[in-house]
């Protein structure tokens, strides 16, 4: 992974010693609130329902096992005991004080961490695939090409004040995992004929009020270029980008007005003043960034005789069979495997990891996976370097860590953000929908036979949950001073992108569960063998589920 040199440090020192300056004034009433919150934002500090939140930055998702037992450290010192992971692979806190903030990023500082551009309307961390460097259907690593666009987004004076937040994502590999046509840019990257790499360009993506999946605007683009491209796309946003009405100022609504191919014609024309600068890169800035990102020192093995005494492994242990099956992946090295752990058990608010189970994980890191993590768009976390001799061992300390539900994909992994137990903009809790549906359907047998199923659970139109794009979406919403819930279906977050299409009136919380259970059992009725949900949906439409929901109910 990539590590902060002298000046990465010396940045990160002006900038806390900068805040906590600012943060002292604002207590000492120096500054309005008014004049606080830019300052709060750049820092990623945000006032939520009952206490601030602070947003730490996880670049494209990787740290180490030291910073993970850092952010144990916080949660136990600072806050309540626990972290969250968010979908776009950061940790948050719930419940630091306000006038701790800034010992909190000091002591971040201290392992190359901090939470700068997590909040406010400048690039935001840049994701992939939480699998990116092992993946056995990758094209090529993405990783040092998203440190690239950190380095340069990071404290760009002319993105600093853009018109709203801004999004980029990199996929790689022939499952999109990253999500990155709901990107304000999702970059493609490919190789031409010659094997040579090149990026395809797609822009306006996004989930939230106006949900729009990105469109290609440059294909083929060389790897030189990719810096002064996308530099060309954020200053025609910066220019045109409406900032009288923050609810169309993101660039889905730019590129939307303007018709994808004009916009792409006006980036093409700025880019032309800037394609040659000092910003294109060069084979010794790659490569620069490329040496963080060498594959492991890894062990030869025989991969057919791990799989045997796996295969006799699973006779002995079911429940080890069954967490083989739904959250060990293939790697691309022979004698290892990818290993997910689940942070979605019953009974616990999706994406919440406690002090001691980071300590732990920080553990398994060092004991099983070079000391190396991965957050994931979907809010678990990744252990990418796992031999496969090594798999019984650690799914055994994973158990006993509440660590190893294996439902990775099935309706009770669900996405969902923190909703009105915490936040200030929901219309609705999530997290009690989560749970209760969990808890109806917690027959691990019942979601196999269901198959991978994508529930997505967001608290307002805000989409943090990412409802749009779930197989099946909930949405929060306000109904008289009343928490409410609105259902889609048919969403899709991969290549084969689309939205939800709503189900029809809104339901009360109570409702819920026995709704889901509906859908599924219109869903079992109508599927062919092998179809998946969503096949099922694109093949017999909203009709069915909306008859068996409403009309039958009524």
């Amino acid at each position: 992974m990539y590590k902060y040199d002298q000046y990465d440090h010396q940045l990160l020192k002006e900038r806390i010693a900068q805040y906590r300056g600012q943060t002292q004034r604002y207590l000492d009433g120096e500054l309005s609130e008014e004049e606080f919150l830019p300052l709060r934002l750049q820092n990623g500090l945000y006032i939520q329902r009952l206490a601030p939140m602070l947003r730490v930055a996880v670049p494209y998702g990787l740290y180490s096992s030291a910073q993970m037992r850092k952010l144990a450290h916080i949660a136990r010192h600072y806050d309540k005991g626990y972290a969250h992971v968010s979908t776009r692979q950061n940790f948050q806190f719930n419940w630091p004080r306000l006038e701790d903030v800034p010992d909190i990023l000091q002591e971040l500082s201290e392992v190359g961490m901090h939470a700068i551009q997590t909040s406010g309307n400048c690039i935001r961390n840049t994701t992939t695939d939480e699998y990116a460097g092992v993946a056995v259907d990758e094209i090529e690593d993405p990783r040092p090409w998203c440190e690239l666009v950190r380095q340069w987004s990071t404290f760009h004076p002319e993105f600093a004040l853009l018109p709203r937040k801004f999004k980029i994502a990199f996929c790689a590999s022939d499952q999109d995992r990253a999500a990155f046509l709901f990107h304000d840019i999702g970059v493609e990257l490919i190789h031409n004929d010659e094997g040579h790499t090149r990026f395809n360009i797609f822009v306006g993506g996004g989930l939230g009020r106006t949900p729009i999946i990105g469109q290609l605007i440059k294909p083929g683009l060389h790897w030189q270029h990719l810096i002064t491209y996308l530099e060309a796309i954020l200053r025609v946003y910066n220019q045109l980008g409406r900032r009288d009405n923050k609810y169309k100022a993101r660039i889905k609504i730019l590129v939307k007005a303007m018709k994808p191919e004009n916009f792409a014609a006006r980036v093409e024309q700025e880019w032309q003043h800037i394609k040659d600068n000092e910003s294109t890169l060069t084979e010794d800035a790659v490569d620069a960034v490329k040496k963080f990102f060498i594959e492991s020192q890894y062990q030869s093995l025989d991969d057919s005789a791990c799989n045997r005494e796996l295969a006799s492994y699973r006779i002995e242990e079911k429940h080890f069979g069954a967490w083989l099956d739904k959250n060990v992946r293939p790697h691309k090295q022979a004698g290892y495997a990818i290993v997910t752990l689940a942070l979605k058990p019953t009974g616990i608010a999706p994406g919440d990891v406690t002090d001691v189970q980071m300590d732990s994980i920080a553990d398994l890191a060092d004991k099983y996976s070079g000391g190396l993590l991965r957050n994931t768009h979907k809010q678990n976390i990744v252990l990418a370097d796992v031999k496969k001799t090594d798999l019984l061992a650690l799914w055994k300390e994973c158990v006993a860590l509440n660590l190893a539900t294996p439902n990775l994909g099935y309706l009770s992994d669900t996405i969902c953000c923190p909703g009105g137990d915490y936040c200030a903009l929901a219309n609705a809790k999530s997290i009690p929908i989560a749970e209760a549906i969990q808890r109806r359907f917690s027959d691990l047998d019942y979601l196999y036979d269901l198959g991978p199923i994508d529930l997505n659970i967001s608290g307002c139109m805000n989409a943090c949950g990412h409802h749009h794009v779930g197989h099946i979406g909930i949405l929060g919403v306000d109904k008289k001073g009343r928490e409410f819930y609105q259902v889609s279906l048919g969403g899709e977050m991969g290549r084969d992108a689309s939205i939800g299409k709503i189900l029809g009136p809104s339901f009360s919380q109570k409702e819920i569960p026995e709704i889901i259970e509906k859908l599924l059992d219109t869903y079992v009725a109508l599927r062919h063998p092998e179809e998946s949900f969503v096949d099922t949906y694109r093949r017999v439409g909203i009709a069915p589920f909306k008859e068996n929901v409403y009309v039958k109910a009524g």
